[in-house]
């Protein structure tokens, strides 16, 4: 079944194609959901509550080509989410001190070819909430500070700073890794 043909189908409310669109998409919307929380049991509550959400809006989808039923519902998990960081108000409440932050250069993304992406997809959900919110929002969002800064009711300053520190403690744990599997 095609994507407008199940959009349309869901739209009707017909269960089976509702059935059929949590099968075809809840592992991309889980992750996406993991991505932004970094708790296993609290992204399948995310998750549940989306596809609520999901169901309850789906008439407002408009079919605009192949990959739009997917790009919709990516961005409704994501603001659920988003929404579920806001009330918990955690998006900027874990702070590291930039002094424990090591200065370490950049990393050029072709170097990262030796790490597998299930442990850099680790390494990001290990990143304190805050960090990973931003983080997913700029680099898997393809948000700019601005609009992050907007979402997240935080100042664009800040956002950046969330970034850089995220980026260099991922850059630290990357290091690390390479590090134990020289030894």
């Amino acid at each position: 079944m095609s994507e407008e043909e199940l959009s349309l189908q869901c739209q009707r409310g017909d269960m089976r194609a509702r059935h059929t669109l949590y099968e075809r998409y809840g592992g991309s919307l889980m992750a996406i959901c993991l991505r932004y929380i970094g708790d296993r049991e609290t992204a399948e509550d995310i998750l549940h509550d989306g596809f609520l959400r999901i169901f309850q809006s789906i008439k407002q989808f408009s079919y605009q080509g192949e990959g739009s039923l997917k790009a919709w519902l990516s961005r409704v998990m994501v603001n659920e989410a988003l929404g579920y960081l806001r009330k918990k108000n955690t998006q900027v409440q874990q702070e590291v001190l930039m002094t424990e932050i090591p200065d370490v250069p950049d990393t050029d993304d072709s170097e990262l070819d030796d790490i597998p992406r299930s442990v850099l997809m680790k390494f990001i959900s290990e990143l304190p909430d805050g960090y990973r919110t931003v983080f997913n929002l700029y680099v898997f969002e393809d948000k700019s500070h601005k609009e992050i800064a907007s979402l997240l009711g935080i100042t664009e300053h800040t956002s950046s700073s969330q970034f850089y520190r995220a980026k260099s403690l991922l850059i630290k744990k990357i290091n690390e890794y390479r590090k134990r599997k020289l030894e």
